[in-house]
């Protein structure tokens, strides 16, 4: 069982110079992630470079992941293939390796169909019996999940929630009126994290979270708490940052702001590369300045959730 709500980081994957996995700093972010007190770890979702990642890396990942969490929040994977076997395949090995959920995209590289996608999902979900969030991303890989498509998959009973990132934060709206607690929504968009929880995400799939862990879960918990005021402004802080994330280089500006909290490293597998030139000069500055007025932080652990 997960409990599905909370702050889930979309952490990167930690790569040597040598193009190897470095455990050593990515067991550095996971610890800074807990320590923060987000709710659950998603693993090679694009963040983590997925699409790059070896099966062996992968379990690597997992197996590390669950050491270091020691039972205290879920270990999730996500799972981006081309075919619905090789989906299938991925699934199952991850369960059998100990991953307690598993995060689906649509189908890669191919525009399904509605009913090929909806096919796609339950396939994958009647091949395992760990609990799934459904990735709704039309903005980049798409496919649009529909509310029509999301109520045939209530068949599947494993089918527990959905990352919403439309950008149009009234589908939460839609999806909660539709659903209620039957399918929790979290909010994937960095850049609308705080309204996303006002209105009633009940969750965020969180990308700057890997170098900030805890401003990101402090708006949560505070947002949670009915502490509006005090969590606006560390997200207003927080927006030039949470820009870095709505980007197709988002791996590469977020792994430089990991470097900047020391909990990251700025290697990339290739074919991504660094930043390079301009565009690097004006990440680093975006960085630099919110690095200068990082703001303290009020005491948002253990806060009532009663307003």
């Amino acid at each position: 069982m997960i409990n599905w709500e909370g702050v889930m980081p979309a952490v990167t994957t930690k790569f040597t110079s040598e193009d190897k996995l470095d455990l050593a700093m990515f067991e550095k972010n996971i610890k800074a992630q807990i320590d923060a007190g987000v709710h659950g770890i998603i693993l090679g979702g694009t963040l983590g470079e997925a699409s790059t990642l070896e099966k062996e890396e992968k379990e690597i990942l997992i197996k590390t992941s669950l050491s270091l969490v020691e039972g205290k929040i879920p270990v999730i994977i996500n799972i981006a293939e081309q075919s619905t076997k090789e989906a299938i395949a991925v699934a199952q090995h991850a369960e059998k390796v100990g991953a307690q959920g598993l995060m689906i995209l649509p189908p890669m590289r191919y525009k399904a169909t509605d009913f090929e996608t909806v096919t796609y999902f339950k396939s994958i979900a009647n091949s395992t019996s760990l609990p799934i969030m459904i990735y709704n991303n039309p903005v980049d890989y798409k496919i649009e999940v529909t509310l029509d498509m999301l109520e045939d998959l209530m068949e599947c009973e494993n089918i527990q929630a959905v990352k919403e990132s439309t950008r149009d934060i009234t589908n939460i709206l839609r999806v909660k009126s539709r659903f209620g607690d039957r399918l929790k929504v979290f909010t994937g968009v960095d850049t609308l994290g705080l309204e996303s929880l006002v209105i009633g995400a009940d969750g965020w799939v969180a990308g700057l979270v890997c170098a900030f862990p805890a401003e990101t879960v402090a708006i949560y918990e505070l947002v949670k708490a009915g502490k509006i005021t005090e969590a606006l402004e560390i997200y207003k802080w927080f927006m030039p940052l949470l820009e870095l994330d709505i980007s197709p280089q988002l791996v590469q500006n977020i792994k430089l702001a990991e470097v900047a909290t020391g909990i990251g490293t700025e290697n990339v597998r290739a074919p991504r590369l660094p930043l390079q030139g301009a565009e690097r000069t004006r990440v680093l500055d975006v960085i630099n300045k919110a690095m200068e007025c990082r703001p303290a932080l009020p005491e948002y652990k253990n806060l009532s959730s009663v307003a």
